[in-house]
């Protein structure tokens, strides 16, 4: 059995990982829960998964594809719009789960001590399982289509999830901070991602957005992740540098300051909720 001990939090230290490790049987055990409630009772059980960006790619292809004709590139407008869905589904579904974490542990919280980081973080790990499954379906409908992931997707594939990540981690950390105490959240979160969805160049190109508007779109990190997998599909493609920089640089910062305001307010979740 491991023993563990509970010690003063370090005000400088914003994640203690050696605490999470010690733990890390109970993150598995909250998302593998999750997973299980998720799809109770469905009939068509994991395959919803799959099921929402394909009807989703199906209607955005009609109306903005085919009627709006919104210019794709070389990619064919079903996949142009898929390499944006599959990386947002990940965004969106481990933000909307991790910031309703603590409300709905609340039973959990007020008995048992654990580090309570592990439940925003066992969100962003159950939508990551969904996310892979969506990553596959990319590929074929990719394959499907005579497109084949260029070799850099061996960089821009793993850079482009730990960026979702750590941008849906620090969100999801500061909102479901701001949840405890502030119920209204719960309600405005779904119009703050159906807002956001637009803002972000899913359904059209970053090219037909003006150079400065481009440094302010960037400031949201999915931008920059969504452009880079479809340069891994279409060499002509273009990435621009200074908009990866600053989406890296605001991916940081979102981290941080959830981490930071989730640290400062943690003590007392049990006592709000």
């Amino acid at each position: 059995m491991v023993e563990i001990k509970i010690k003063p939090k370090q005000a400088w230290k914003l994640l203690d990982i050696s605490e999470i490790w010690h733990y890390r049987e109970l993150l598995y055990i909250f998302a593998w829960r999750d997973i299980k409630v998720r799809y109770k009772q469905t009939i068509l059980g994991i395959l919803w998964v799959i099921f929402q960006p394909l009807v989703t790619m199906t209607i955005f292809t009609i109306f903005f594809g085919r009627m709006a004709k919104i210019p794709s590139g070389e990619l064919p407008y079903s996949l142009f719009v898929l390499c944006g869905l599959v990386f947002w589904t990940f965004f969106s579904g481990s933000l909307s789960h991790a910031s309703d974490s603590m409300v709905s542990n609340e039973s959990i919280i007020k008995k048992v001590y654990f580090p309570k980081v592990i439940l925003p973080l066992s969100s962003v790990v159950t939508s990551f399982v969904d996310f892979i499954i969506n990553l596959v379906l990319l590929f074929i409908v990719a394959s499907f289509f005579g497109f084949i992931p260029r070799l850099v997707g061996l960089i821009i594939f793993p850079l482009g999830i730990i960026l979702t990540a750590i941008t849906s981690i620090g969100l999801g950390l500061l909102l479901s901070s701001f949840n405890v105490k502030y119920r209204d959240v719960r309600y405005i979160l779904p119009f703050f991602i159906q807002i956001l969805l637009f803002v972000t160049p899913i359904i059209y190109p970053l090219s037909i957005v003006s150079p400065t508007n481009r440094i302010i779109m960037a400031l949201n990190p999915m931008t920059s992740v969504i452009e880079g997998v479809r340069f891994v599909f279409s060499p002509t493609y273009m990435l621009r540098s200074e908009l990866i920089l600053v989406s890296f640089l605001s991916s940081i910062f979102i981290f941080i300051l959830g981490l930071w305001y989730f640290r400062k307010t943690e003590d007392f979740f049990a006592d709000i909720v």
